[in-house]
């Protein structure tokens, strides 16, 4: 009979904390799991779906216009951004509902309350005002936007949290940031109307993407309306008499608006967790440091997702939880892997991409094929919209392993996550050559460039 009350004990209501919350639970484990905000986490409830919905509501003033190419006649359309938010707000309850009533129906005890350790084995419940004692601890409580504190004024602007609720639709935003969330929410509010500014300290935005997605998106992204300053940062906010946001930048523009967004990175949700207590090891973000199967330096606490700063993606932290399931409950040591991760900036138009980017092949690799292609998408020439489809495969020259793939492009996303089969695979260009095309379409493009555009030697192109 085991002295404790809980074989597993969850801190934190995300993607990865009910999976594994669920899991342990489906397989007759006593297992518990607290949240102080809402289940679902950062994904379902402020994040990553309420996120694709918005995306979806800001790409219909390009539908519409579009229609008259293909012969329809679409009348004049209006824009209720509180039915927007409403209709938002129903289904991240109805998927709430689901994450709970999976737990529920696997058995856990769930609770609703700030969860903080006491000790290796003990948490104690903010809400209910009492302890409770488990064999293992997982804590999966995610990231929260980094506020920047250190920015004169910082507390005048939003970030992505308050963006989805947002009482009114502002006129004018302006988004400082250069990473996907930034560039998301930057063609998010323009599609809708915002006069939009994205502001970023880099020479492009998306660092660590592939520069020709990169150069690609930046230039569609400003031939559609949405200024780009670059090279610049916020040095201080002030709010006007009438309301509005001034942004006075180390440049010295004067930058106006009725709302500002902070899109500058996210920190692990660790403030106040308590791990001092049980001595937790974290890093200088806060992060809390784990092996390789998500066990921190105290062997009965473990954690997964962002709040180890690996890899922030909610497929990753689910990832992590069924490799700690497997682990720690199945005696099959498993971890992670993190190699070759797809991942889709639903941007517009959207990137996808899988492996390395052609820079930090060339790093790798003594001699890289790079396959590109650029061109107009079929939809473009009757709607008569000025935009371009990139695709750019990077491949080992000395195996023919396919080890990059990138595509700016409609639908780009979709094919991201096929790509990533096909990589993960191993499959060389040759396979990517004899592989038949489906025609008409944009990704018939991966299959039937036989011929490398350039090579690149030593880092260098030729």
């Amino acid at each position: 009979m085991s002295s404790y009350d809980y074989d597993l004990f969850v801190i934190g209501g995300g993607s990865g904390g009910v999976r594994s919350a669920r899991l342990a639970a489906a397989m007759g484990k006593k297992v518990a799991i607290a949240e102080e905000y809402r289940y679902g986490g950062t994904c379902v409830i402020r994040g990553c779906v309420p996120k694709k919905l918005f995306v979806y509501a800001s790409q219909y003033p390009e539908h519409f216009e579009d229609a008259e190419g293909f012969g329809w006649s679409v009348g004049e359309s209006h824009f209720d951004w509180k039915k927007l938010v409403a209709a938002k707000d129903r289904e991240i309850t109805r998927l709430e509902g689901l994450y709970r009533k999976g737990l529920d129906n696997a058995g856990a005890d769930i609770f609703e309350s700030r969860a903080e350790l006491v000790d290796a084995h003990t948490v104690r419940l903010t809400a209910l005002d009492k302890n409770v004692t488990a064999e293992r601890i997982l804590i999966a409580v995610g990231g929260t936007p980094n506020p920047h504190e250190a920015l004169p004024g910082h507390e005048l602007c939003i970030s992505s949290n308050e963006a989805f609720h947002l009482e009114e639709l502002p006129k004018s935003i302006i988004v400082a940031g250069g990473g996907y969330i930034a560039v998301e929410f930057a063609n998010i509010f323009h599609g809708l109307g915002v006069e939009t500014t994205l502001v970023y300290r880099g020479n492009e935005i998306l660092r660590n993407f592939d520069n020709d997605m990169r150069a690609g998106l930046q230039k569609a992204m400003e031939a559609k309306g949405i200024r780009i300053v670059l090279r610049d940062v916020f040095e201080t906010i002030n709010e006007t008499d009438d309301g509005l946001l001034v942004a006075h930048t180390r440049a010295g523009e004067k930058l106006v608006a009725g709302q500002i967004m902070l899109a500058l990175g996210r920190d692990p949700n660790t403030k106040g967790l308590g791990l001092e207590n049980a001595g937790v090891e974290v890093d200088h973000k806060g992060a809390i440091v784990v092996d390789e199967y998500s066990r921190s330096n105290i062997p009965s606490i473990f954690a997964i997702g962002d709040v180890t700063d690996r890899v922030q993606l909610t497929p990753v932290a689910i990832h992590e939880a069924m490799c700690f399931i497997e682990t720690e409950f199945k005696g099959n040591p498993t971890s992670p892997d993190h190699d070759l991760i797809p991942t889709a900036v639903f941007s517009q138009p959207e990137i996808g991409t899988v492996g390395l980017s052609e820079e930090m092949a060339a790093e790798k690799y003594d001699e890289l094929e790079v396959y590109r292609a650029e061109f107009r998408p079929m939809k473009a020439t009757l709607s008569g919209r000025d935009e371009k489809t990139i695709m750019k495969l990077i491949v080992n020259a000395a195996d023919r392993k396919v080890v990059g793939a990138h595509i700016l492009g409609h639908e780009a996303g979709e094919m991201a996550q096929l790509l990533g089969i096909t990589l993960k695979a191993g499959c060389t260009k040759d396979d990517f050559d004899r592989t038949m095309a489906v025609h008409p379409t944009a990704s018939e493009e991966l299959v039937t460039m036989y011929s490398p555009s350039y090579r690149v030697k030593n880092g260098e192109r030729v």
